[in-house]
């Protein structure tokens, strides 16, 4: 479950009257364990959408290769992103690996800087490289317009809405990038009605 503001590719973040080069004091590493308390605490002060530590330990034991920081000079976690690998069975009974996004956030002082954008690429680039995943997935609120925007510019795609997703009844988009070529809906081949055949009837 993802919620955060839109990412600005320039660099430059002002401070007072001077431009500060800040996105250069940042950098992007694979979370270990002893960083976890941190995005905990990055998570609760940035998300509505809160886990138990547990949860933390589950992704970062399982799938180590997936999840990064955003670090400062000083060792502090501004920004995390969370992720896991699910298998899901196709129509073919064939089971395909694909990545997805449980959780990103960025500290309101660090952003519009590019980081989540940095932190979603790294993460997405370890699906496809140590998983072979054939694409990821992630869940927005409707009402995150500039998250939304945010994803679609970086490919993601609308599979479908999920009703009241959210604990508070909101709906969400649930979004899909795909690594290899997208799967495209066979056509239904129908038989031709007989004069007994009952009326189709348009499924909403």
């Amino acid at each position: 479950r993802i919620e955060l503001d839109r990412e600005n590719q320039s660099s430059k973040h002002q401070i007072g009257s001077c431009p500060y080069d800040f996105i250069t004091m940042i950098s992007i590493r694979q979370a270990r364990v002893e960083d976890l308390p941190a995005m905990q605490r990055a998570n609760l002060t940035c998300l509505p959408e809160n886990y138990q530590m547990k949860y933390y330990f589950y992704h970062l034991m399982s799938w180590p290769q997936l999840s990064y920081v955003a670090e400062d000079t000083k060792g502090r976690i501004v920004g995390y992103v969370l992720a896991k690998i699910d298998e899901e069975e196709q129509k073919d009974k064939r089971v395909v690996q694909h990545g997805h996004i449980t959780s990103i956030a960025v500290l309101r002082s660090h952003r519009k800087l590019g980081i989540a954008t940095k932190l979603m690429l790294q993460s997405q680039r370890a699906m496809k490289e140590t998983f072979d995943a054939e694409y990821v997935s992630l869940h927005v609120r409707r009402s995150n317009r500039a998250a939304f925007a945010l994803y679609t510019s970086l490919g993601f795609e609308t599979h479908e809405v999920d009703v009241r997703y959210y604990a508070d009844g909101e709906d969400a988009y649930a979004m899909r990038q795909y690594f290899k070529e997208k799967p495209q809906p066979q056509a239904k081949i129908e038989s031709a009605p007989t004069q007994t055949a009952a009326p189709a009837v348009a499924a909403n």
